[in-house]
């Protein structure tokens, strides 16, 4: 039973991904709830019957009160109403447990758990869409704080809905007209009640959705920042800023917790509030149906039922409240999550991009230009052809256009003017996947994923089988340290989890695990950015012939600063300013005596160091 209420809804089901998605708030909820769509209004039909129910059962008491006032004996009465008795009961126990049990599982079995589901994934999918410029711009752990909070928070909001707003109406309106159809005259205290109820609660509305938006902000600041510090512990503790971390974490919790304390005053005002005005919807209605009764207008029933139904408003009217209370609140959770979610695509495939033809791996640079949109650093019109199978070194200062000329080349940014061409072919012009599956990189800062030895190499080609990814293995000269890794939960060697960004690792066994799996992926372009730096000298030496190995029958782009690792390159470039200074065999350079000679006279150990910086 359960399983065919949870499965009325697939989460995963396909949509068109966008590059805008909805910045306002309903039409983003509407976007995301369309797969939910008839199972909604069946909720609220479901919703409206149970109400109508509840109603029914209240005016039924007052039958009841009614009949047994007739004339007559109680075998009588019983001889006159057993066959309606009879069926009332038989609804109560039966048909009113199945209408129920059915509202229950649609909304706890087959909306709730896959609402949620389906805002995580797709939130989940379209932020991993984003740009690594979009990433670096905030928290990792605010982006993942709002895409873990805003799901619940927006099931939630569907469940308050569905669950208590479309029940409440329902009954609101069906004790209206068992009162009027009693005596209208009844209705009239009902009415003015309810409109400062309504009031009340417009007041706590406008004031609850951004109270709460800005208490989730402030959340989610607390959980960037404290992430931020867990994600950094080394250099937390190596500069030991243990105190400056943990004053850092305190001006966002005390923000989170002032910010808390606005939202509550809200509740505890709506709370007294509320107490006031049901003591005058109980003194209203149930007083004048006494009145009425008195003067001989209104049956004993009709006050039995009136006071039933105000004293059941009374004990709803703190469940409406606190239902469209938490609604508003929900909705705030989600409209701050929205600020991540909902952000627009920038960087995406052209219209009908094609998939990359790669054929011999020529890459021509025309005119680049990129500065992050700050008008300096970066790369000015370079100019750059790079032949297929050809092996270049980049050397220069720090800030010369390194870094930024191989993101442009994986397409990270776009750039703001120029650009690059494969095989002939506008690297914008064709889907960022195609072109990345061509390239492999080693970084110097490489990060792995928390998950096995295994798992960080197969990400290289997930279908390598044992033999290829053993090769890959020794290759990287990375097979030493294996049999020496074990994790919390006892794995070992392959199987072993190396932590968050791989800090169980040496920054040699990282680097080392990061060249096997690049080797694995084999991929006819490669890039290695200081891909050598973490490592020993007598390691590097161990896998330099490797990494030339590696490198036959590859477009080869080579970033360092220990310059005696693209010595052997085909062609050095210096950049400086963000344009091409230098260029030449490694020898030419150094007759040249210009900045790539001055660089290698004044390294230590084939190292670009500061002085060079400075100057």
């Amino acid at each position: 039973m359960f399983r065919f209420f949870e499965q009325l809804v697939d989460p995963y089901t396909p949509y068109k991904d966008s590059d805008r998605p909805p910045k306002r708030l309903l039409p983003f909820l509407l976007d995301y709830a369309k797969p939910f769509t008839k199972i909604l209004i069946i909720a609220a039909l479901l919703s409206v019957v149970v109400a109508a129910v509840e109603v029914g059962l209240i005016y039924y008491m007052g039958r009841v009160v009614d009949i047994l006032s007739e004339e007559g004996t109680p075998a009588e009465i019983w001889a006159r109403y057993a066959l309606e008795f009879t069926f009332i009961a038989a609804f109560i126990l039966i048909l009113r447990p199945l209408v129920q049990a059915i509202d229950v599982l649609v909304l706890s079995n087959a909306v709730m758990p896959n609402f949620g589901t389906l805002i995580r994934w797709r939130a989940h999918r379209q932020v991993l869409r984003q740009s690594v410029g979009w990433f670096e711009n905030d928290f990792a752990g605010r982006i993942a704080n709002r895409i873990m909070q805003t799901p619940p928070a927006a099931g939630e909001a569907v469940f308050q809905v569905f669950d208590a707003l479309t029940f409440a109406t329902a009954y609101l309106v069906g004790a209206a007209i068992l009162l009027a159809d009693a005596d209208p005259r009844l209705a009239v205290p009902l009415i003015i009640w309810f409109l400062l109820y309504a009031g009340l609660v417009g007041w706590a509305v406008s004031r609850i959705g951004p109270a709460s938006k800005a208490s989730s902000d402030a959340r989610s600041q607390v959980t960037g920042r404290v992430v931020d510090s867990y994600t950094n512990i080394h250099s937390v503790k190596m500069f030991a800023h243990h105190d400056n971390e943990i004053a850092y974490a305190k001006e966002a919790i005390e923000t989170a917790r002032t910010t808390f304390f606005r939202e509550m005053r809200i509740y505890s005002i709506m709370d007294i509030a509320l107490t006031v005005l049901n003591g005058l919807l109980i003194v209203g209605v149930t007083g004048w149906a006494l009145a009425l009764w008195l003067q001989g207008t209104a049956s004993v029933g009709t006050v039995a039922a009136a006071t039933a139904l105000t004293l059941r408003l009374n004990s709803m009217t703190g469940w409406i409240m606190w239902a469209v209370s938490t609604l508003f609140r929900q909705l705030g959770v989600v409209a701050e999550g929205m600020e991540t979610i909902a952000q627009p695509v920038h960087l995406v495939d052209a219209d009908k991009a094609e998939s990359l033809k790669f054929e011999k791996g020529q890459i021509v640079m025309e005119g680049l230009t990129h500065h992050y949109g700050r008008g300096s650093g970066g790369l000015e019109q370079l100019n750059l052809t790079i032949h297929p199978g050809e092996k270049i070194g980049v050397v220069g200062r720090s800030g010369a256009g390194k870094s930024t000329l191989v993101k442009l080349l994986l397409r990270f940014y776009d750039p703001e003017g120029g650009r690059i061409l494969i095989d002939g072919q506008d690297i914008q012009t064709v889907t960022q996947d195609s072109l990345r599956r061509q390239i492999g990189m080693v970084q110097q800062d490489t990060a792995l994923l928390h998950r096995s030895v295994r798992e960080n190499i197969l990400y290289g080609r997930p279908d390598a089988g044992e033999a290829a990814m053993n090769d890959a293995i020794d290759r990287a000269a990375a097979r030493e340290f294996l049999p020496d890794l074990v994790d919390s939960d006892g794995n070992t060697g392959l199987d072993a989890r190396v932590g968050e960004r791989g800090v169980k690792l040496s920054g040699g066994q990282r680097q080392r695990v990061a060249l096997a799996r690049v080797i694995l992926k084999d991929a006819p372009i490669l890039v290695l950015d200081e891909a050598t730096s973490a490592l020993d000298s007598e390691v590097e030496a161990a896998i330099q012939d490797t990494l030339y190995n590696v490198m036959e029958g590859k477009t080869v782009i080579a970033i360092a600063h220990r310059l005696s690792t693209i010595a052997r390159m085909d062609r050095i470039l210096v950049l400086d300013e963000g344009r091409i200074a230098e260029e030449g065999t490694h020898a030419d350079l150094l007759a040249a005596g210009g900045l790539y000679a001055r660089f290698w006279n004044r390294q230590s150990g084939g190292f670009l160091g500061v002085v060079e910086a400075a100057e």
